[in-house]
């Protein structure tokens, strides 16, 4: 397995855990200062913005870009004042510009949620973890099906990071003007092709083909990870990569909890063509 080419200010140990990257202090520093820049300050530095509800591929989509534009991902760093790959879970659209918005089925978006929220990874989530065990309090963890309804509750009501649900930001960034759209299942199919059209819609300019190949290939799950797309690892932040992963999880009873939440955007962004999923079983 070949080693990935660096970037000026990429990280290149992106997960390794670090006492003050754990820190609550550094979370709202970056926090804050992301958000301070993408909207005060994107009319005069150009960055680009890859924007996601936690757990839909914005990660992988944001590497990808980054190394097509040839610009830096600050990846877990604080960014700085150049041209530079922003990703964040941003609500609020007031002057933010070149905006990619991924979205992902949020079913599995629940699924990727409830393991990287209550089982600690490579992805600096020991402080999440210990927030949401506490809040939850479930008798066994790993009983995922059972724990699913009670958990998607609390990810569209209680939960407080990132202080807004599924439904929620769907509604606040769908159909908007000068944004550009992909969606997880799209990127799976058909990586290169589908950064070839970002980068087209993002920029007026065209990727060569061959250029978007070895972008994907230098980002493949199995190339990131050593494992097949599908092999799951809980202790890895790139779990299991997969589209309809939550299939494996949703009793009736989680289905109805979904829909009664979240049912509406699911149909309103394609990935249902009505409410007769919440029947099935």
């Amino acid at each position: 397995m070949g080693e990935a080419r660096g970037l000026p200010g990429v990280d290149q140990v992106p997960w390794r855990y670090t006492a003050q990257r754990d820190s609550w202090l550094w979370f709202k520093s970056n926090g804050l200062t992301r958000y301070l820049l993408v909207h005060l300050a994107g009319g005069f530095i150009p960055f680009y913005i890859v924007n996601e509800f936690p757990r839909s591929g914005g990660t992988w989509l944001s590497q990808m870009l980054a190394r097509a534009l040839g610009i830096g991902f600050p990846r877990n760093q604080l960014p700085v004042l150049k041209s530079t790959l922003i990703h964040g879970h941003f609500l609020q659209r007031w002057n933010m510009r070149n905006v990619v918005v991924i979205w992902r089925d949020g079913r599995d978006a629940m699924v990727s949620l409830y393991f990287h929220s209550l089982f600690e990874s490579d992805g600096l989530n020991a402080r999440l973890v210990r927030h949401v065990r506490r809040d939850l309090s479930f008798a066994d963890y790993t009983d995922i099906s059972r724990n699913l309804p009670r958990f998607i509750e609390y990810a569209f009501l209680d939960r407080q990071n990132p202080r807004f649900s599924w439904s929620d930001f769907v509604e606040r960034w769908y159909d908007r003007p000068g944004v550009v759209y992909t969606r997880y299942d799209d990127l799976l199919a058909s990586p290169a092709s589908e950064l070839c059209r970002i980068v087209k819609e993002l920029t007026e300019t065209d990727l060569p083909c061959s250029r978007a190949e070895e972008i994907a290939d230098e980002f493949a799950f199995e190339r990131l990870t050593g494992r097949p797309r599908g092999h799951e690892s809980r202790e890895q932040f790139l779990r299991k990569g997969v589209v309809g992963d939550w299939k494996n999880y949703f009793t009736p009873e989680a289905r109805q909890v979904f829909d009664e939440y979240g049912g509406k955007s699911l149909i309103a962004l394609g990935f249902e063509r009505d409410r007769s999923w919440v029947g099935d079983t």
